[in-house]
């Protein structure tokens, strides 16, 4: 399996599928090895992601690792932790009016399923609304935040977007920082000690 993992994953690194449609070269993120304890999937790179080539490397990867999981770039960064990928593996380019494109979900329906059957994870993490209606349909995005769930017969914990774009999401569900968040790091940092 692990072999299977590392060429899907050279694979995706040289996908260049989407050059057409963001007028830029796309440049594919994935980290992560085949028994990484956590498959993290979110949106997309974002443009400081794209142009560093490190997952996370931005103002939401800070709200992630340091105020969320409350943990350090060597924990999140360990492949032994977190695989991490999106539905999405490369910066869509921005909107005009501000926010990043829609990520393409053609690079989902391509990769991710692929990349779900070959990392024995022992917990998904899903970030955001857009991976979320991608992997769980139009269920409730607030429902699948507060409690845990399912996905591929694994525990999965569904998260907002840590972006600072979604400050109006926060300030209107308090109990996510209150309750919630506490829940969920709890999981993570207990599955990260064994």
């Amino acid at each position: 399996m692990s072999m299977e993992l590392e060429a899907l994953k050279r694979e995706i690194e040289q996908c260049q599928d989407c050059k057409g449609r963001f007028g830029f070269p796309p440049k594919p993120i994935v980290h992560g090895h085949a028994r990484s304890k956590m498959m993290q999937i979110s949106q997309a790179p974002s443009r400081n992601v794209h142009l560093t080539g490190k997952a996370f490397n931005d103002l939401s990867g800070d709200t992630l690792k340091y105020k969320w999981y409350e943990i350090t770039d060597e924990v999140f960064y360990d492949e032994d932790n977190f695989y991490i990928t999106a539905i999405s593996h490369c910066f869509p380019g921005k909107k005009p009016k501000g926010g990043d494109n829609p990520p393409p979900l053609s690079c989902a329906r391509k990769w991710l399923e692929r990349e779900m059957q070959l990392v024995d994870n022992e917990l998904y993490i899903v970030i955001g609304a857009r991976a979320a209606k991608f992997l769980f349909g139009n269920r409730s995005f607030e429902e699948l935040i507060f409690a845990n769930q399912v996905l591929k017969g694994k525990p999965a914990i569904v998260l907002p977007h840590p972006s600072p774009l979604n400050n109006r999401w926060f300030k209107k569900h308090p109990e996510f920082e209150a309750i919630r968040l506490p829940e969920i790091r709890e999981q993570v940092l207990s599955l990260l000690e064994r």
